[in-house]
């Protein structure tokens, strides 16, 4: 096998750095407010995947001294129900930030939950206003994932503007909240999905190619300009035939290494800056708080 030629884009060393920060900032801060800041994590169900997701976003707030206040329901549990609690914890002023961790059980309406949440304690910068706010280029709690790949793209100083950018796929947690990121940096902005034609074609055109769509190794190293910054965004669990189970991204990553300038691996690109995130916007709100007491 030829050897890798990308740079690697250390999302872990990253989200580590603004930990560091986030907690010297609470210290600071905690004196003034009175308590430390406050993140509820919803989850329903037993999804293994949010399992996980959930134990390293309640070890992450220990470390930099965020109080969790999260709340596990069974998989049956109704949308009156957390509603409720959704509605107790918008008035708790422990509470800076909420989040439920989707995937939901099928029974549920993820958007109708997201909608209950105060606009300032939407610590997944999901809520419409805070949308609405991105679109309009205003200040706001912004979605993690796709900040997280900003802040990445910053902390190594890549240039992003007059850049052509290519983002695969158009969620609402992911691929929209990213094409709008990049364009209010100045990137010219392409996104493709299921239903784009010649997909390759529009990948090669990619400065800056993001992929978030949750295929396994769907981008080949023949789909990347060569040196393109590629960022993945997937999160796969693979099992192979011995039924040994690993995560890896929508990239072909020993392929797209050899084309690449910049990658980012799966683990420990993308996922470990999307928790960073969620703790940065956490604190934004109780920083906030400040100039309610």
């Amino acid at each position: 096998m030829l050897s890798q030629t990308a740079k690697i884009l250390d999302g872990k060393a990253l989200a580590q750095k603004i930990q560091r920060n986030l907690k010297e900032e609470i210290q600071t801060l905690q004196p003034k407010i009175g308590r430390p800041p406050g993140l509820a994590v919803l989850m329903v169900g037993d999804n293994p995947g949010s399992v996980v997701y959930v134990r390293n976003k309640e070890k992450s707030c220990a470390k930099v001294g965020i109080a969790s206040f999260g709340r596990h329901f069974p998989t049956q549990t109704g949308a009156d129900e957390l509603e409720e609690v959704i509605a107790e914890l918008n008035q708790d002023s422990r509470v800076d930030g909420i989040l439920i961790q989707l995937p939901l059980p099928e029974h549920l309406d993820a958007i109708a939950l997201l909608h209950q949440i105060k606009p300032e304690k939407d610590a997944d910068g999901l809520h419409p206003m805070n949308m609405g706010r991105l679109v309009r280029g205003e200040a706001g709690l912004r979605s993690c994932t796709p900040a997280g790949v900003m802040a990445l793209l910053s902390e190594y100083n890549l240039q992003v503007k007059g850049k052509q950018a290519v983002v695969v796929g158009r969620s609402i947690l992911v691929g929209k909240p990213m094409a709008l990121m990049l364009l209010e940096e100045n990137a010219t902005v392409t996104i493709a999905h299921s239903r784009s034609q010649n997909l390759a074609a529009i990948t090669r055109g990619a400065d800056i190619l993001v992929a978030a769509v949750g295929k396994p190794d769907l981008i080949t190293a023949e789909m990347v300009k060569p040196g393109a910054v590629v960022i993945d965004v997937g999160m796969n669990r693979v099992v192979d035939a011995q039924g040994n189970g690993r995560l890896v991204g929508d990239v072909d990553y020993a392929g797209v290494a050899q084309v690449a300038e910049y990658i980012t691996p799966v683990p420990g690109g993308i996922g470990p800056m999307t928790v960073a995130m969620l703790l940065q916007n956490t604190v934004h709100s109780y920083r906030q708080s400040i100039n309610h007491l």
